[in-house]
């Protein structure tokens, strides 16, 4: 399962088949995790003054595919942007159609349902009901035993916990009797050591670039 199908799939009501509230600009955040993928398994990495030309643009280190539709198409989009910063490549990746691409992948493995209708009986409308949840409450278990029950997360739980933390939902996926705890809980997770430099570096800069992005009027998603 990918960081950004994880991230989907916290982010849906299960039972409405769309985004919970709170949630905006959903295909800048998807975008960000696939990046922050990719920089985890070391295709892409963030420049540093030790590299040539700028510090802080977007790297390609190993081109080599992943086996993963979703990161190797993002792979080959990077391609044509190496040298920007990642504010300006979250934005093409998120025009990309991501979350459909996304979406219609757990409808193919039975995680999602596509249910198709009419509002008012004339707008066309499809929603994304779970089908199968014991990934997701795996997954939502353990972003608890973290940020409820204090314990260490691995790298994946970090990272997602970091775009959890930079799109300001925490609390509305995190159960807990106070969100505040949630959130600062996340917040030092997000700020710790918990990686090498020059991965935590990458995934740090893609974070603000996917919390800039927020700010940008909202793209309209196949997931509406």
């Amino acid at each position: 399962m990918l960081i950004a199908e994880d991230l989907l799939l916290l982010l849906f009501d299960d039972k409405a088949g769309k985004p919970v509230d709170g949630v905006s600009n959903l295909e800048y955040s998807l975008a960000g995790a696939v990046l922050i993928e990719l920089a985890m398994l070391g295709r892409i990495d963030v420049t540093t003054d030790a590299d040539e030309g700028k510090a802080g643009r977007m790297v390609i280190r190993d081109s080599t595919p992943t086996g993963e539709a979703t990161l190797d198409d993002a792979l080959a989009t990077m391609s044509k942007m190496e040298g920007k910063k990642p504010k300006d490549v979250i934005g093409p990746l998120a025009r990309g159609g991501l979350s459909r691409q996304l979406l219609d992948g757990l409808v193919q493995r039975g995680i999602l349902r596509r249910e198709q209708g009419r509002v008012l009986g004339l707008f066309p409308t499809t929603r994304w009901p779970a089908e199968d949840s014991r990934h997701e409450q795996r997954t939502r278990a353990e972003l608890n035993r973290v940020l409820v029950d204090g314990h260490q997360p691995n790298e994946r739980t970090t990272a997602l916990v970091a775009l959890l933390a930079g799109m300001g939902v925490t609390k509305q996926v995190v159960g807990g009797r106070d969100p505040r705890l949630v959130e600062r809980r996340a917040t030092e997770i997000a700020e710790g050591n918990w990686a090498g430099d020059a991965l935590r570096r990458a995934v740090e800069e893609i974070t603000s670039a996917v919390m800039a992005a927020l700010f940008v009027p909202t793209i309209v998603t196949g997931a509406t």
